[in-house]
């Protein structure tokens, strides 16, 4: 009498578990996808360009071969030129950047 009444009682908890773990998987697969790191630079631009700001803007640590720069530089100006719709203000602080990295940097800055 009290055996079917226990296996009763646990296809029924088996049933809810499978019933919330279905559930519970639908939720996780309808959420947005999240970037695990910022893959760019946020935030504005300092008076004048610094080495960790141009770093950070060409997506590359400080102390970096000028052979990475170069590659970096070309590949944030592709998705910033300004003749494929970017911004001439941040193509200019883009070429600064490169500029600051490789060590050519002038000394009257950007023209913006």
């Amino acid at each position: 009498m009290v055996a079917p009444i226990l296996a009763g009682v646990a296809v029924a908890a088996a049933a809810y578990a499978g019933k919330y773990g279905i559930e519970a998987w639908q939720a996780f697969k309808a959420r947005p996808p999240r970037p695990k790191f910022r893959k760019f630079y946020e935030g504005g631009f300092q008076a004048a360009m610094t080495r960790r700001e141009a770093a950070l803007i060409l997506g590359v640590r400080e102390s970096v071969a000028a052979e990475k720069v170069k590659e970096a530089h070309r590949r944030v100006m592709v998705a910033n030129h300004p003749d494929a719709g970017g911004s001439h203000y941040l193509a200019s602080k883009i070429n600064e950047a490169k500029d600051m990295m490789l060590g050519k940097s002038k000394s009257s800055g950007s023209p913006f």
